[in-house]
């Protein structure tokens, strides 16, 4: 471990004015508590936000929820509007990790949260997250665990959150306060492809700090889920997973979200499956056929090939299971 200073906030304000001096925040420390062990980062300056007030849940006056970046990750999964609005997210949260964990994490943190890749925890390694143009030993390596959607000659790792799924099915915004002020980030472009960059994962400016996520409203009855694989049934990171919400009126697919991780470098939203589904009657031959969109644009590499087709039977399987017609 190496030396560092550590700052509990007392107020925002106190907060952004350590993270426009370069300090690091930390709220639950699950990721980066671990990350400084292995030497993997090596911050100079650690800023506790945990006595923040951003821990509320609240309906938004068009229906739709907003999360505040330090709920804990159980709470979230607990309370009783996501449980209601979107079990999606509920479902991704409890598959995440292990009680405890989920006690400790939250929501801010689980987005921010950087990658498993063993090359990238291997501090004798090359790896561009870590060291930019060092290399990518998990190109030719041992990559089963690896990416095949969003990949790039600098780095193929995988993003861990299944939150950032869910997130990322339901079209959310990041809501972000810096020294500039607030603004906020779709989702779909708040966390970054690797391309020539691996190193810069997030659409954060310098200093700025989450405080909150929102899941716009969906027209209802909407049914969703998350569906994961993985090779254990307890505390495991996927090889492939599912978000899927489905608004079906009149026996017709009003209205299809679907995303997955565990393959690919962010969480990927599959349009292409999304508009095969829409103005469509459930059928098991639509399941089927939807699912087969799910690897367009997929780089398979040398140990991890089986992830393309196990990616479709996913895809499949949750969308028989939320549309019906199994």
């Amino acid at each position: 471990m190496h030396p560092f200073t550590y700052t509990k906030a007392a107020d925002t304000r106190e907060a952004l004015d350590a993270g426009r001096r370069g300090g690091r925040y930390i709220a639950g420390g699950t990721t980066l508590v671990d990350l400084m062990r292995e030497t993997v980062e090596r911050p100079a300056s650690l800023i506790d936000i945990s006595a923040l007030p951003l821990s509320d849940t609240t309906v938004t006056k068009g229906g739709g929820l907003r999360i505040g970046a330090l709920v804990r990750m159980s709470e979230a999964a607990a309370h009783p509007k996501v449980r209601a609005l979107y079990p999606v997210i509920s479902q991704a949260l409890e598959l995440s990790a292990s009680a405890q964990l989920r006690n400790m994490a939250t929501i801010g943190g689980n987005i921010m949260q950087r990658t498993r890749c063993t090359y990238f925890r291997d501090v004798t390694a090359d790896c561009n997250k870590r060291e930019p143009g060092s290399g990518c030993a998990a190109l030719h390596g041992y990559n089963r665990s690896h990416a095949i959607l969003g990949t790039s000659d600098s780095c193929v790792a995988t993003h861990p959150s299944d939150l950032a799924v869910a997130l990322a099915a339901l079209e959310a915004t990041i809501h972000l306060l810096g020294p500039d002020g607030e603004r906020s980030v779709p989702f779909s472009v708040f966390l970054l492809q690797p391309g020539s960059t691996p190193n810069r994962e997030q659409a954060v400016l310098p200093g700025e700090l989450i405080t909150g996520v929102e899941i716009p409203a969906h027209p209802r009855p909407l049914t969703s889920g998350y569906l994961k694989v993985r090779d254990r049934q307890s505390y495991e990171f996927a090889l492939t997973s599912a978000a899927v919400a489905l608004r079906i009126g009149g026996g017709v697919i009003r209205e299809a979200k679907v995303a997955v991780g565990g393959v690919g470098t962010v969480p990927w939203k599959l349009p292409a499956v999304e508009r095969h589904l829409i103005g469509e009657r459930p059928s098991r031959r639509l399941w089927a056929e939807a699912a087969e969109q799910a690897t367009d644009g997929a780089r398979p590499l040398k140990y991890n090939g089986f992830k393309a087709e196990l990616l479709k039977r996913t895809v499949e399987r949750q969308l028989r299971t939320l549309g019906g017609i199994t």
